[in-house]
């Protein structure tokens, strides 16, 4: 099993939908940073110009702790049941492993 893992995800909102995609995304954020210790932490970024494309960058313990047990998670399952009502198609999925850190002192 290898280290940390970060996962980037980007979502595009349906017209109109923006606001409440965001809010939706922030409620599970919430719930995954509080019920699941593989989550090590979570960060939702819009982007400036066009507020409907939604990135969040995660960071787990592993891949297979995302790809596992996070997406057995009943809060995880219902944000999906629903995503369609907010989201444009599927979100895009990536995984990044850190190489160098580099950091102000």
């Amino acid at each position: 099993m290898r280290g940390p893992v970060t996962v980037v995800i980007r979502y595009e909102a349906l017209p109109g939908r923006a606001e409440a995609g965001l809010s939706a995304l922030s409620e599970l954020v919430a719930t995954v940073v509080r019920e699941e210790p593989d989550c090590l932490g979570i960060r939702v970024l819009t982007d400036l110009p066009e507020a409907r494309r939604i990135l969040l960058v995660e960071e787990w313990t592993s891949r297979e702790a995302y790809e596992g047990p996070h997406f057995g998670t009943p809060h995880l399952r219902a944000f999906i049941d629903r995503a369609p009502e907010l989201f444009s198609g599927t979100p895009d999925i990536t995984f990044w492993e850190g190489r160098d850190d580099v950091r102000r002192g």
